[in-house]
């Protein structure tokens, strides 16, 4: 009953829906509020014209007693102690003709909360946040309506309440190039007149609408719209299903169709497993987003693998059901240990089969789900949770087009030693799997931020690889006299030997680019030197991260470009939750990686983005210069 309660919450604590913003604004509502909280408006001008620079104060009254969180940049977080809420003020809805800036953030004052043990930054009694913006020159005379969103959880002393959207509108009159405006509200600005209240370069855009940034291919989704949002989950869904294509879930396919082709003389078993299976990827990626909306400060699912226990258990847990795979459990094993083996012809092993899955995906990111799972985090409960619903859906559709049509996994072998052999080939690629999440927990155990985590555990992985492709060579003699057979398998098992060995030189190798680990020290004085910074947000549990410096950073006019003297290639490596580092990913606005991020020497970012080609690298350096 407590989980329905729950979710009554959040659908209540969300954005106001469409129809209800619809009577406010015939009713004349700018001015939303609660038992704790009222926002109000107010311009720096009259008027505005074409042209011109001004700003928007958003005032924030608070009741005796209560207070809100400091926004992301002021938060001061204790390591290990209580992580509140970030306030969030945007533009969730504005006309083309007006471009807005940064937003101007009050600075908090500091509350000593007995209650965490810890001093927090809040805002208190009256606060104003100002938001700059710039009219288009080639604005006509309107009134243009700007809707903006306040994101936040109000706190006194002894409670809190649920996380909280309100929604404030504002309008403004644009009027003729000649018209006569004075300005308005000086005590509300702090002295600020249009001049420095412009947008910090010409690049700002709205902030209501959602970048997706496809290796030099994007484009924008306005979500605040109800076909804009539909566009975004239908965004976030095809992320969910290129998933499947990353280097960490590539490898669990052929397990799966291997155990839906034993029930593929069934359809109608075949598909029931292959539908628990599909609810148990979208149970997860839901799970996750109520855990996002609902514990302060997590913001994305690789955060988990920053934290070495996590990683090494999930290690733990693949290496039991490998060792299940490869028919080594008819040791005398622990009783424990057969309850984390899932059974593919079983409902609870197709369930925790799918769980496992969407688990192994999380320190991938896929094209479109980045840019739509950031966004997602700064949303009301209710649309986290639909936006991880829609990833989830998305990764689960292939799993549930391979069980309705069984014909596509009926040539599989379902039994015999052509099918135990596979199988135990199968079980030695979760081995390797195994060993790697080992052994990237075991490095980020003992890595020292700035300095790189230890890569030795690759040559553990490929071994493992090696020796899955010594076995299917050997297994294939074993069990069919067919020549062809016998030249095909044992082709690819030499081909897994020799990709073994080759990867482990990359992957172990740390590359023909002198990186410099980021600290904020060396990041200021590479900035203070006049220098151009190409930033790489990197993690040893971030096989996509690894991928894009292989093809990509490590190209030859890439390489030849980050050699100047007037560029710093700075590596920000999170393997071991490294704390600056997950600042600086959360200052560029990015709660995913992969990332790359390139900055002028005036600190300014020229480029952004989780999914690049070498022009594009290439080309923003020359910008950034």
């Amino acid at each position: 009953m407590s989980k329905y309660l729950i979710i009554a919450v959040m659908l209540v604590s969300g954005p106001r829906p469409a129809w209800a913003q619809f009577f406010d604004q015939f009713a004349g509502s700018s001015n939303p509020a609660d038992d704790v909280l009222q926002v109000s408006t107010a311009w720096s001008q009259t008027a505005a014209r074409p042209g011109d620079q001004l700003a928007l104060a958003v005032v924030i009254e608070l009741k005796d007693r209560w207070h809100i969180y400091a926004d992301k940049a002021q938060q001061i977080i204790q390591s290990g102690g209580f992580e509140p809420r970030a306030t969030v003020l945007d533009v969730a809805k504005s006309p083309d003709v007006l471009k807005w800036g940064t937003v101007r953030y009050a600075p908090p004052h500091e509350l000593n909360d007995q209650a965490v043990k810890a001093v927090l930054q809040v805002y208190e009694g009256r606060t104003i946040f100002v938001v700059p913006v710039t009219v288009s020159a080639e604005a006509l005379p309107t009134r243009a309506q700007v809707q903006l969103s306040l994101h936040y959880q109000a706190c006194d002393d002894s409670t809190c309440l649920m996380p909280k959207t309100v929604t404030v509108l504002s309008i403004l009159e644009i009027v003729d190039a000649g018209t006569t405006v004075e300005q308005a509200n000086t005590e509300l600005f702090g002295g600020l007149d249009g001049s420095t209240t412009a947008p910090s370069n010409p690049a700002d855009a709205p902030v209501h609408g959602v970048k997706f940034d496809i290796f030099g291919a994007g484009f924008t989704v306005n979500a605040s719209t109800a076909w804009g949002l539909l566009a975004l989950l239908l965004a976030a869904a095809a992320g969910g299903l290129l998933l499947n294509f990353t280097p960490c879930v590539l490898p669990i396919i052929p397990i799966k169709i291997m155990g839906l082709s034993q029930a593929a003389g069934n359809r109608a078993r075949c598909f029931t497993l292959g539908l628990i299976m599909s609810l148990g990827v979208i149970a997860f990626w839901i799970t996750l987003g109520i855990v996002i909306s609902l514990v302060s400060g997590f913001t994305a699912a690789n955060q988990l693998f920053q934290y070495p226990a996590f990683t090494i258990t999930v290690g733990l847990v693949i290496a039991v059901m490998a060792v299940g795979m490869c028919g080594l459990f008819a040791v005398n094993l622990p009783q424990w240990v057969y309850l984390i083996n899932p059974q593919h012809d079983t409902a609870t092993g197709s369930f925790g089969f799918g769980v496992m899955t969407a688990v192994l995906s999380t320190p991938c990111t896929a094209p479109f789900m980045g840019s739509a799972a950031a966004w997602a985090t700064t949303q009301s409960p209710f649309i986290t949770i639909l936006t991880f619903a829609a990833i989830g859906i998305g990764m689960a559709l292939p799993y549930l087009v391979l069980s309705a049509k069984p014909s596509l996994v009926e040539k599989m072998p379902r039994g015999g030693p052509a099918g135990e052999l596979i199988k135990q080939v199968m079980g030695l690629f979760m081995l390797a799997a195994a060993a790697y999440f080992l052994g990237v927990g075991l490095s980020a155990l003992f890595v020292t931020a700035p300095e790189p985590p230890s890569l030795a555990y690759w040559w553990v992985v490929t071994a493992i690889i090696a020796v899955a492709g010594i076995w299917l060579t050997y297994g294939t003699f074993r069990v069919t006299p067919s020549v062809a057979k016998r030249a095909g398998y044992a082709g690819v098992g030499v081909l897994m030997m020799v990709a073994a060995i080759w990867g482990g030189r990359q992957l172990t190798d740390r590359g023909p680019i002198d990186w410099v680990y980021y600290t904020p020290e060396r990041f200021n004085n590479a900035l203070g030197k006049g220098n151009v910074v190409v930033m790489d947000f990197t993690a040893e549990w971030c096989l996509n991260c690894k991928a894009l410096e292989h093809t990509v950073l490590q190209t030859g006019p890439v390489i030849e470009l980050l050699k100047r003297d007037d560029v710093v290639p700075m590596k920000v490596d999170i393997t071991g939750n490294n704390a600056p580092g997950n600042e600086m990913l959360t200052q560029v606005g990015r709660v995913t990686i992969p990332a790359l991020v390139v900055f002028a020497s005036n600190g300014e970012q020229v480029f952004n983005s989780d999914a690049y080609n070498a022009r594009q690298v290439i080309q923003a350096v020359h910008d950034a210069d």
